[in-house]
């Protein structure tokens, strides 16, 4: 075998792994498990959780992929939090900076060492007001205020309901992704049959 087959067979063999990866797509199952805002959230100065904090799951509920929630509109936040601390404390409000004007139904207790979830079939936590449209994939600054641990601030991600998030309610007022119509081939083609 000559030199020059050598390195097309090397190169063959070396790019084979690479193009077999691109073909997966976006929706390739990962050897690593996937929460919004896991871990990443609460790192303060290398450890995670801060003022004993711990926010393991925090998202916005946004509309369908390609549709929106339109500006003025109102969106959910599920929060996922665990109080580390010595004593129980509470969630007393949210604030959204510009964004939006944040809804707490009632305070949200913490007991100590207990998952809480800061969601339900009527949210606990709503941005109501939306000073822009949102699409899924952006993310809104939320600062959590509670009764020991003082004020989190989180960058929180909009995620679409579809996939994991379609069992939650759809979001009211989401307007929905254009539907194509056919193109005047194709109707045209439709009709001769």
């Amino acid at each position: 075998m000559t030199s020059r087959r050598w390195i097309v067979a090397a190169a063959a063999f070396l790019a084979a792994p690479v193009l077999a990866g691109c073909s997966v797509g976006f929706d390739a199952n990962t050897t690593k498990p996937y929460a919004p805002v896991e871990a990443a959230a609460l790192i303060n100065q290398g450890a995670y959780g801060k003022q004993s904090i711990h926010v393991p799951q925090a998202f916005i509920l946004g509309p369908e992929p390609g549709g929106s929630i339109p500006w003025r509109g109102s969106v959910p936040v599920h929060l996922t939090m665990l109080n580390n601390g010595d004593s129980p404390d509470t969630l007393q409000s949210v604030s959204a900076g510009d964004a939006a004007s944040a809804k707490l139904a009632a305070p949200v207790q913490l007991p100590v060492g207990q998952l809480v979830k800061a969601e339900a079939a009527t949210p606990q936590i709503t941005l109501e007001g939306l000073s822009k449209a949102l699409r899924g994939g952006e993310a809104l600054r939320l600062d959590l205020q509670f009764a020991n641990a003082g004020t989190i601030t989180l960058d929180v991600p909009v995620m679409p309901h579809s996939r994991e998030y379609a069992s939650y309610p759809a979001v009211e007022g989401a307007v929905p992704a254009p539907t194509p119509s056919p193109t005047p081939t194709e109707a045209a083609g439709e009709e001769a049959h």
